[in-house]
């Protein structure tokens, strides 16, 4: 019956699957190379009917409004401070926004009662058998699963394992975005603050749960650049030398870089995947069709994770039927909701000083502001969510 799963990452699709994988009875495990759940992180937004009807079925709507962020608005600035553009709060943060951190715990703590978590591992290798997958770990024996699952991002590793080298999947959509906290010396309230200069975009804001901590934000334009992702000292120094000689507080947040203990840095790309299974291994969220930001790939990956347990428990476990019925559900909606991440860099450090004025004086007008939000609440609801009927719903307490 396919009943043994292994999903490879513990972020957002890993948990949000095996929680669904655990209400149709299958037996999910999660393996997560991190030595545990990574807490904070930046704020993840849902958009739309379909987004929350998803977290309605799982039951954690509520919850997770428990700890929603509500948004910041977004202030752009000049060199001396002066405002230029505002948007409202729900332009960032869609009609939910929480921490990623705070999302994973509450996923994890759902998942819990019917998954096992492997952290600090990852997988090595995967032979396919006639009967299931042998999968080789880094740290771990050998084991034998019926299925696997990549939802372990836009550099999955069982992408690279089961489909080939990261470079035929990813593409590089011409920035680098960059995020690390720090003290909240601006005295910053729930307003975020942004500035631009052509192709550079530098922004701060208060930290939601700690009025006395704040979190940078930037983002730059570049070609693809080499670097190692396991460098920080590297990534710090190619943010500081793409900001090098600007005004505005700029040199104050790059000196707080300098210090702080740890930094997100990453290209901002697209995953094309032409086929988001072989044989008996699945990919699900980011690792299939993702964005680095703002393609909705949290959303997407909570649709996603509903739609392919739901598969595999209406196939009673046939796999070549359950991935095929999941994917044609889903690549379409997946696809428009994505395409928003190649426009992100550009928004955010539109490459002219003409492109600047452009995007201000455009987004100053409310009705083409209205226009977009309801553009993006439409695009996010777009798929029809099928009734995948479930074993009642378990919490861990």
């Amino acid at each position: 019956m396919n009943r043994n799963v292994l999903i490879s990452g513990a972020s957002i699709a890993g948990p949000a699957l095996a929680y669904w994988l655990g209400r149709h009875g299958f037996k999910p495990t999660v393996v997560e190379l991190a030595p545990a759940l990574r807490p904070g992180g930046q704020a993840v937004d849902f958009r739309g009917e379909t987004h929350l009807a998803v977290l309605e079925r799982m039951g954690l709507l509520h919850e997770l409004r428990g700890v929603q962020t509500g948004g910041s608005p977004v202030r752009f600035v000049d060199e001396l401070g002066r405002t230029l553009l505002r948007l409202p709060a729900e332009f960032t943060g869609g009609e939910l926004e929480v921490l990623r951190g705070d999302l994973a715990r509450v996923l994890y703590e759902h998942s819990l009662p019917h998954t096992e978590y492997v952290f600090g591992d990852s997988i090595t290798g995967l032979t396919e058998t006639a009967s299931g997958v042998r999968v080789d770990f880094q740290r771990g024996a050998s084991r034998d699963f019926d299925l696997v699952v990549g939802a372990d991002g836009l550099h999955s590793n069982v992408r690279r394992l089961a489909f080939g080298p990261e470079e035929d999947y990813v593409s590089h959509l011409g920035y680098y975005a960059a995020t690390w906290q720090l003290p909240n010396d601006l005295g910053l309230g729930r307003e975020s603050i942004g500035y631009n200069v052509p192709g550079r975009f530098a922004s701060v804001g208060a930290d939601h749960r700690d009025p006395a901590r704040a979190g940078a934000f930037f983002v730059f334009a570049a070609p693809e650049l080499s670097y190692d992702r396991r460098d920080l000292e590297q990534q710090k120094r190619l943010v500081d030398h793409a900001f090098s000689g600007l005004g505005w507080e700029v040199p104050r947040l790059l000196g707080t870089l300098r210090q702080a203990p740890d930094l997100y840095f990453d290209s901002i790309s697209r995953a094309d995947v032409d086929t988001w299974s072989t044989g008996r291994v699945c990919l699900v969220g980011d690792a299939a069709c993702g964005a680095t930001i703002g393609g909705m790939g949290t959303g997407t990956a909570v649709v996603a994770a509903y739609v392919l347990a739901g598969e595999l428990a209406r196939a009673q476990g046939d796999h070549r039927m359950a991935f095929t019925r999941y994917e044609s559900r889903l690549r379409k909606y997946a696809r428009g909701c994505q395409a928003g991440g190649d426009r992100t860099g550009k928004f955010l450090a539109p490459g002219t000083a003409a492109g600047m004025r452009f995007r201000n004086t455009v987004l100053s007008r409310p009705l083409f502001l209205n226009g977009m939000l309801r553009l993006g609440e439409k695009v996010s609801s777009t798929v029809a969510l099928p009734d995948y009927p479930a074993g009642p719903t378990r919490v861990s307490r």
